[in-house]
């Protein structure tokens, strides 16, 4: 994919683009610029370690890349961590080797929360059992009460 704003493998937009804040599932990464259909946002970064420690690592920000491998996100400098999932995402994930690129896949408006589907694994383990927290499943929530 082509991004507007920076060469292709960039670690990321341009800081002062992304911004942690509060949002409906705890802290969120949110957009301060308007982001195109397509555009590269951020790339998922932390230690590769491999998959069979996952479980032993006790992180909450595990990312698996394939059999064998998962990043985990824990550190504070890995803005990509403050994704949340959403039924209904503005993000998609790509994978290119052992790395996590987060792309737009629609357009973004500026101050929106960004966010991606973080698959049914760990929704059937992890969200449903509790009620999935993102702003569309709340909003269908509400409509339908």
């Amino acid at each position: 994919m082509y991004c507007k704003f920076m060469p292709e493998y960039q670690k990321t937009l341009k800081k002062e683009f992304l911004k942690v804040k509060r949002s409906v599932s705890g802290l969120g990464l949110f957009t301060t610029k308007n982001i195109p259909r397509g555009t590269f946002i951020i790339e998922y970064t932390g230690e590769l370690i491999p998959t069979r420690q996952t479980g032993a690592s006790g992180g909450k920000y595990l990312f698996k890349i394939n059999s064998r491998w998962a990043i985990d996100g824990k550190g504070r400098e890995n803005l990509s961590r403050y994704i949340n999932h959403s039924c209904k995402p503005n993000c998609e994930v790509q994978i290119n080797r052992r790395m996590i690129l987060i792309y737009a896949l629609r357009d973004i408006a500026e101050g929106e929360e960004l966010s991606y589907d973080y698959g049914a694994e760990y929704f059937l383990t992890l969200i449903k059992p509790n009620g999935c927290k993102c702003p569309y499943c709340q909003l269908r929530k509400l409509i339908t009460s």
